[in-house]
């Protein structure tokens, strides 16, 4: 098992990143020809998943997450820590923080509009890391 990092910076505010590029970049760089990758962000209040990367499905889902889980609630968590943020836990926690991706013949095994994107949620900008372990 090999590991890599992802890292980058992101705005808060349910920010959506498209990291397929940077995942490529690991696959070619570490010569995965078939295998299985794990990927992992560091931290509680951000997320992993895949979707289809465009503007209008962007605001959808950012509008989808505000009826949701809304910024503005009286969480127990923000109460516990004299906090904003509480909504940004519920949203990592219903998408989670790990994401399995498959690769067969050096390419990512994924759909022609589908990609996978870190999403920030908390109320700031952060630094994020992104744990990749790759099993060949």
């Amino acid at each position: 098992m090999q590991t890599r990092y992802i890292e980058l910076r992101t705005k808060g505010n349910t920010d959506i990143i498209d990291i397929t590029p940077g995942i490529e970049n690991v696959v070619d760089e570490e010569g995965v020809s078939d295998g299985i990758l794990f990927l992992s962000v560091i931290g509680s209040t951000a997320g992993l998943t895949t979707m289809e990367y465009e503007s209008g499905l962007e605001k959808d889902l950012k509008e989808s997450f505000d009826k949701l889980l809304p910024y503005k609630k009286d969480y127990a968590h923000n109460f516990t820590w004299s906090d904003d943020n509480g909504h940004s836990h519920l949203r990592s926690s219903f998408i989670k923080t790990g994401l399995f991706v498959s690769v067969t013949d050096g390419r990512l095994d994924l759909g022609t509009w589908q990609q996978v994107v870190l999403i920030d949620f908390d109320t700031r900008p952060r630094q994020r890391k992104i744990v990749v372990k790759i099993i060949k």
